[in-house]
C-alpha cells in the first residue's frame, strides 16, 4: 500500500465490489481520477480548498483507489501535492495508480513530438522518481506505462516495459500496467511483464475495446476506462435518460453502472472537480441495473 496511517476508519462505504490488482492490491471498483483537480492540459479546476475536500471526501466515502500522474500538473496545481496535502499519511488501504510515458511534466504536452524524451530508459526512470518524490512514498503501488502520446504510436513497449521492471527490481515500484495501447500491444506487453491493470478509452458509447476487455477479464486484468461518461451518441444519450428516469438516477450514474454491469474487472476512476457529482459517482456503484436495462442500453 502507499503508506502507514493513523487516519480515522472510514465513515461510511458506498462502494461494495471490490477488485484485486496483482492479487495484493484491493480496491474497490469505483475510485477516483484525480485530474480534474488540476485543469491540466486545460480547462477549469477547483480553487484548492474544494480540490482538497474531495479528495479527503473520496475517501471517506470508500473510495480506495486514485488514479493520478506526476505530469497532471499546470500553473502550480499538481495532482500528486494535492494527493498528499490531503491524505498523508496515506490510509492503509489506499492505493495510488500512477502513470508515465512520452511526457515527464506537464508542459511537456506542448512540445513538438521529437522532443518528448519521457519513453527512454532516463525519461522513465525521472518520471518514476518524480511520482516517488511529489507522492512522498518509497514504492509506487501501480505504475501504468501510458502509450500513444503526440506521435509516438509506434513507440516499442517492450523496450520501456524492461526499463520499468528494472525500477521494480529496484523496490520502487510494486506493479506494472499499459495504458492507451492496442490489444496487439497489451498482448507484447503480458509476454514482457505481469500486467495487472489496463487502462483505455471506453464507455458504452465507444465500444472498439470490447475484446480487450473480454481479453483482460479472461486474464484476470483489471480494464480501467478512461472518459467513462463522456461523448454520447443522441441515441445512446435517450437510451441512458429513459433508464436514469425508470430508476431515480442520473445519466452519468446510469453509464457508470452499465460499465460495472459490463465486466467484473471493469475498475472506475471518474473524475470530478464538484463534490456533489463525486457522491453521485460513487453512489453508482450501488445502482444495479435489471436485464431490460441493459437490453435498452444495448448490452
Amino acid at each position: 500500500m502507499s503508506g502507514a496511517s493513523n487516519r480515522p476508519v472510514r465513515s461510511m462505504i458506498m462502494t461494495s465490489e471490490q477488485w484485486s490488482l496483482g492479487g495484493d492490491l484491493s480496491v474497490n471498483r469505483v475510485g477516483y481520477g484525480t485530474m480534474k483537480l488540476t485543469g491540466w492540459p486545460r480547462g477549469e479546476r477547483p480553487d484548492r480548498d474544494t480540490a482538497l475536500a474531495i479528495l479527503r471526501r473520496a475517501v471517506e466515502l470508500g473510495v480506495n483507489h486514485l488514479d493520478t500522474s506526476n505530469y497532471y500538473a499546470r500553473d502550480g496545481v499538481a495532482a500528486n501535492e494535492l494527493i498528499r496535502t490531503a491524505l498523508y499519511p496515506y490510509p492503509a488501504d489506499l492505493v495510488i495508480v500512477t502513470k508515465v510515458g512520452a511526457l515527464v511534466e506537464g508542459p511537456d504536452i506542448t512540445l513538438p513530438p521529437a522532443e518528448h524524451r519521457g519513453l527512454t530508459p532516463e525519461g522513465l526512470r525521472r518520471g518514476v522518481e518524480a511520482n516517488l518524490r511529489s507522492l512522498d512514498v518509497d514504492r509506487l503501488d501501480v505504475v501504468n506505462l501510458r502509450m500513444g502520446d503526440r506521435g509516438h504510436t509506434d513507440a516499442p513497449i517492450e523496450a520501456a516495459l524492461e526499463t520499468l521492471m528494472s525500477l521494480r527490481a529496484e523496490g520502487l515500484i510494486r506493479h506494472l500496467g499499459v495504458s492507451n495501447v492496442t490489444q496487439t500491444q497489451a498482448a507484447r506487453a503480458r509476454t514482457v511483464a505481469d500486467i495487472v491493470c489496463v487502462q483505455n478509452l471506453y464507455n458504452i458509447a465507444v465500444r472498439d475495446d470490447d475484446p480487450l476487455v473480454d481479453a483482460c477479464a479472461h486474464a484476470g486484468i483489471a480494464y480501467v476506462p478512461f472518459f467513462p461518461v463522456g461523448g454520447f451518441q443522441p441515441l445512446t444519450t435517450e437510451h441512458l435518460t429513459t433508464v436514469a428516469g425508470r430508476l431515480g438516477a442520473t445519466v452519468p450514474q446510469v453509464a457508470l453502472a452499465w460499465l460495472l454491469a459490463r465486466s467484473p474487472n471493469i475498475v472506475l476512476i471518474p473524475g470530478t472537480s464538484s463534490l456533489a457529482h463525486l457522491e453521485q459517482n460513487i453512489a453508482a456503484g450501488q445502482l444495479r441495473l435489471t436485464d431490460d436495462d441493459l437490453a435498452q442500453l444495448g448490452a
